[in-house]
Parts: C-alpha cells; structure tokens; sequence
C-alpha cells in the first residue's frame, strides 16, 4: 500500500521485489482505509493469518514477526497485537485491557480519556489477524472518531465484541516499533541501528576502538580478527576480511579488503584490496581499482579502473587511471597517467618489476616493458623495450647571473649577491 511519495517508494520497491502487488491509496481516510483498499486489490481473498506492518518502522525484524505469527497462531486468535511499553506513551493508541489483563480495545491518543492516557502499553500498529475475520471487520468499521477516519485498530473492539480471542504480543526492544516521521527520528533510529550492528559485530569478534565514531551499513559483512579505528564508516556492500586494519577516518563503499591488509585515512569505492596490501594514508580509490596482495596505494594517490599488480607500489603523489602496473614495479612519486585525450579514455600498462622515476608523464596509450626504467622528470610518449631507460630529451642549462639582472632589488637578487661575494 503506497499513498504520498508513491512514486519514490514505487521505485524502490520495483527493484527490490518486482513481484510485490503495489497499491495505491488515493484518499488518505486512515488505517482501516489502507487496508479495505489492499483488500480490494487482491484477485482473490487472503486465507490463513494475514500481517499489517508499516513502512516506516526501520527497526522491526524478522524474528519479531515470526513470533508475532507463531503467538497468534499457537492461540488460535482473531488479533493479535505488536504492543510495547514505553516510558512516554505520548501519541500512541493505549492497549485497553480488563482486570484480567484481556486485551479490550486499541485506543487511539487522541480519543483516549485521561485515565486511559496514562496507560504505559502502546500499539504498534502492527497486527497478526485471522484473515476471515479481517474481511467482514475492515467492512464494518466506521469514521465516527475525532479524524473522521476508518481506524484498523477498531476491528480489537469488533473482535471482543463477537466474543473472539484477542492478545497482544508484548516486545520489550521499544525500538522496534519506532516510526519515522521526520528528518530528526530518522537520525535517531539510525544512529540506534547502528549501535545495534556495531555490538553485534563485536560479539563476533571484530574489534571497534571507537563505536561512537564507527559506523557500519547493515549488508556490511566483517571477519573476526578485524579492527576498526575510530571515524570508519564501511557502507553498502563492503567486505573486510580476517585480521585486515581498518581506520582511522577511512570511508569505503562496496569496497572488498583481504585478509591482514590495512587502510588508512581513506575514501574508496568499488574497489578491491588484496591480502596483506596497504592503502594511505590519504588516498582516493574509485570505481574499478584493484590492488593485488601485498601491494601498496600511498600517501596521496589516486586510483581509477586501475590493475595494481602483487607486490606494485605506488607510493606517493600520484594519479594511476585506465592503468595495469605489473608485479613488483614501483611507480615514482608524482606520476601522472595521462589517460584521457579530451574524447576517449586510454590505458598505461607498466611491465613486471619496472622502476619509473619521479616526476613522470605517461601519455596514454603507452607501454612500459618488464624490468624497464624510466628518469626522474621524462614524459613517456613511445612504448619503453623490455630493459631499456627512457630519459627526457630536455637537458638542464644554466643563466648565471639571470636573478640580479632580471630581479633586481628583490630578496633573491640580494641572497645571490651576498652569496657571490662570498665566493670572491
């Protein structure tokens, strides 16, 4: 059942479920109004135990749900319950029972009397119901209330009324039946789901220095033996492997991480990180990377579509894109892969154990064979043999005497003029 934002919430269930009856609610005229419409919509009329949750409870889990059936149905009810005790029921409909504790009605807040608002036991609003009782008392509900609307939490009252067994199925975790109404509670309810993913990776043997700093997504999976230092967040569909290191102030999403490797002071994204390999601190990896064991990404590189063979370092100041660097080679620091020509993307390859010197430009497509080397400084244009050094045409020269003429008067000119001086 979809109503306001139905096209948003449209979407997303479409990729989620694409087998999910979606229906819509035209007029919003409350609870028992959503579900006459659902009701409708069906081609055929539900039988056995039919479920009523909501879309806005973030928290509420599988096993709840299970053992809402199971206590219905193992009591051969008409309703049953999702109900809580909160310490500021403010709001809520309030769980009406007798003196014997039988559940009476659903009271909502609003139509409550004072001595019924202090009723600590709220509703949910999720409830188990016999089907075939819920068919005829959707059909009888009525608007007369303060809102004028079909309220689902009557059918309580119908079902005491025929005599028919009601219960609630009492949840101490309140949290679970906490809505979203607003940009606020939703932070809240994140901020307590991720307290509640944090300790149960931590009873499975992962090591969180900082809980209050780290934050992991629920379709995260970590191994045992995985640290976390504070100011990590792991999102999406990140893997961390056994004995891996990760932190501190490191972001990656959907990023894989073997087993003894370390990441540190890093962003990546769809990115692969082998076995006993290094990343930062400091470092960019984007789509595409992949780091093979006991590579190295350092301080201040960054990485796209990029091959970084096993034991291949790249360690500092550069920029490796559209690129395949070999086993055992090192990039020196400064390197830019040259890899886009303002209309297409090209590819640098760097062959098995090839030493590049600092200050280089590859101009892609460009590749540097096995065991090559390249100077400090030099622009590679043309593909380096197997063996070879490639050395920049450019030569140093020197203009003595170019800072006093060209700059006289400034602190420079007058250092140089003191220094010759000196050297007379």
């Amino acid at each position: 059942m979809i109503g306001h934002g139905r096209e948003q919430v449209a979407e997303v269930v479409a990729g989620l479920a694409p087998d999910v009856l979606q229906v819509v609610q035209e007029q919003q005229r409350g609870t028992g109004h959503a579900v006459k419409v659902a009701l409708d919509a069906l081609a055929e009329a539900p039988t056995g135990t039919v479920v009523v949750t909501y879309g806005d409870v973030p928290l509420l889990t599988t096993e709840t749900l299970v053992g809402l059936i199971a206590e219905h149905e193992g009591d051969a009810r008409a309703v049953t319950i999702l109900s809580s005790i909160s310490a500021d029921p403010g709001g809520y409909g309030r769980i009406v029972r007798d003196a014997a504790g039988r559940v009476l009605a659903i009271r909502e807040h609003r139509d409550a009397t004072d001595v019924e608002r202090l009723i600590p036991e709220i509703n949910s609003g999720v409830l188990a119901v016999d089907a075939d009782f819920l068919l005829r008392a959707v059909a009888a509900l009525r608007d007369d209330n303060d809102q004028g609307e079909l309220y689902l939490t009557d059918i309580v009252a119908h079902a005491v009324g025929e005599g028919l067994p009601v219960g609630a199925h009492v949840l101490e975790d309140v949290w679970q039946t906490e809505g979203v109404n607003d940009r606020v509670q939703l932070a809240q309810l994140g901020r307590k789901l991720n307290e509640r993913l944090v300790e149960h990776w931590m009873r499975q043997g992962v090591t969180v220095v900082d809980p209050v700093t780290t934050w992991i997504d629920s379709a995260v999976e970590l191994a045992p033996d995985v640290t976390l230092l504070p100011g990590t967040q792991l999102l999406g569909a990140t893997v961390v492997a056994t004995g891996a290191t990760i932190g501190p102030d490191t972001t990656l999403r959907n990023v894989e991480v073997g087993e003894r490797a370390t990441v540190v002071r890093t962003h990546g994204s769809d990115a692969v990180v082998g076995p006993d390999a290094t990343v930062g601190p400091f470092a960019y990896l984007r789509p595409g990377t992949l780091l093979d064991a006991g590579g190295k990404i350092g301080t201040f590189v960054e990485t796209k579509n990029a091959h970084i063979g096993p034991g291949a370092k790249v360690p500092h100041l550069s920029y490796v894109g559209d690129a395949e660097i070999g086993e055992g080679s090192n990039i020196g620091a400064g390197t830019i892969t040259a890899n886009y020509d303002g209309q297409h993307k090209h590819r640098t390859t760097v062959g098995k154990h090839a030493r590049t010197g600092s200050d280089n430009v590859f101009v892609a497509p460009v590749t540097i064979g096995d065991g090559a080397y390249t100077a400090a400084g030099t622009t590679v244009r043309d593909d380096v043999p197997s063996g070879a050094l490639a050395i920049g045409e450019g030569r140093q020269r020197m203009i003595d005497g170019w800072v006093e003429a060209k700059r006289p008067g400034t602190s420079s000119a007058e250092a140089a003029r003191r220094a010759r001086e000196n050297h007379a």
